[in-house]
């Protein structure tokens, strides 16, 4: 099985809202990822900018089989950026194929031209295929992650 990888312009946005599609069935979250979607012209714009990229996995039909979405954050304490992927997913039925590691792959090319200093990303307990993929690929650190929620005074 053939497929082809590379990250999304701002013309693509019906491969983005496939993506999000295929984001909601493998994270088994499709309100989330479907029933709230912005304005094309929104997704347009972030497509276009310089500290969103999305890349995406195509089978030979054209079909979204994977996909990857993240953020470049600029740093303050030098003039370098780092980059955290957000979201990546594989469909199912193509998962173990190698698509994970090319969308990862087509990343590091992009980070590496772009002058990125480093990817990070995050997985749960228990999600051993993420686990061991990113291991794989990179250090793995122990870290504690807390979400805070925004509030009005």
């Amino acid at each position: 099985m053939s497929f082809d990888v590379r990250a999304l312009a701002a013309g693509d946005v019906a491969a983005l809202r496939a993506m999000l599609a295929m984001f909601g069935t493998a994270f088994d979250d499709v309100p989330t990822y479907t029933a709230q979607q912005p304005s094309d012209a929104y997704l347009r714009s972030l497509l276009a900018s310089d500290t969103f990229v999305a890349i995406a996995a195509f089978a030979e039909d054209g079909a979204v089989i994977g996909g990857l979405a993240g953020y470049v954050l600029p740093k303050f304490e030098q003039a370098r950026s780092e980059f955290y992927i957000y979201d990546l997913a594989v469909a199912e039925a193509y998962r173990r194929r190698g698509i994970a590691s090319a969308l990862i792959g087509a990343l590091q090319r992009l980070a590496a031209a772009r002058g990125i200093y480093v990817i990070f990303v995050q997985a749960d307990h228990g999600d051993d295929a993420a686990i061991a993929l990113y291991s794989k690929l990179g250090i793995r650190e122990d870290v504690l992650h807390f979400d805070i929620a925004p509030r009005a005074d």
